[in-house]
């Protein structure tokens, strides 16, 4: 499975983006799936992840209201659309393939990676 994310850059405070994160190879539709990011300096942590249906997901109290994961399996695509952004979600944006159908807040669960996207958002 290739994982690219894709839809980061520069935004002004208050701003939205919509990140993709699209597949190749084999489909994500049995797997949860999660969004990551990493600030220079610091660990990489956990942004949203969303069950294999969409039907169940989850947030980081710092994003809840303002981020929202969703998916469309027969794309094999995964979204995060992030509002009213503020200058500390300034990071490497990462998604990730869960081992199984489930969703998970820790990094360790998920297998495959993409590359990353950088956002960067401006006070």
């Amino acid at each position: 499975v290739q994982l690219q994310a894709s839809g980061g850059g520069l935004v002004q405070a208050g701003g939205s983006l919509r990140l993709t994160c699209a597949t190749s190879g084999r489909t994500i539709r049995r797997y949860g799936m999660g969004w990551f990011r990493q600030a220079p300096g610091k660990e990489r942590e956990f942004v949203a992840a969303i069950s294999w249906s969409g039907g169940s997901t989850y947030y980081a109290d710092s994003v809840k209201g303002r981020f929202t994961i969703s998916r469309d399996n027969a794309k094999n695509t995964v979204y995060l659309q992030m509002n009213s952004l503020k200058p500390e979600d300034t990071a490497v944006y990462y998604c990730a393939r869960k081992w199984d159908s489930s969703y998970s807040t820790s990094r360790e669960e998920y297998d495959y990676w993409g590359q990353g996207t950088l956002v960067t958002v401006s006070s």
